[in-house]
């Protein structure tokens, strides 16, 4: 009955975080007080031009997604790199499983047209 308790403190303590998070962020936000130029956005002293929300082409997302994705694998391998000494054949075999699926999911990627500049 004890980890009922745990899990329902938990959960008051989470809900309470982000209403408090959220609560705090209204009160510090941006509010117009009466100066119409405190609003805009700020581009070295120069007023904007054109509309200030362009879009990016899809293949920046892409790039940057890829990016995230090979550093944190690139992470992970240094890290099994430096204990390698200590792990026996499974620890080798299951690091050539995963470099083989992320070499699959590259092949899949570069054959899709995904890599390509447009």
């Amino acid at each position: 009955m004890t980890g009922i308790w745990y899990v329902v403190g938990f959960a008051i303590a989470g809900v309470s975080f982000v209403l408090v998070t959220i609560a705090m962020a209204w009160l510090i936000s941006h509010r117009n007080r009466g100066d119409e130029h405190k609003g805009l956005p700020y581009e070295s002293g120069i007023d904007t031009y054109g509309d200030t929300h362009g879009r990016f082409g899809l293949s920046f997302y892409i790039y940057a997604l890829l990016f995230v994705a090979f550093d944190i694998e690139v992470i992970f391998i240094y890290l099994w790199a430096i204990v390698f000494r200590d792990l026996l054949i499974g620890g080798f075999v299951s690091m050539l499983v995963f470099v083989s699926i992320l070499l699959l999911g590259l092949a899949y990627a570069w054959r899709k047209g995904v890599l390509t500049w447009r």
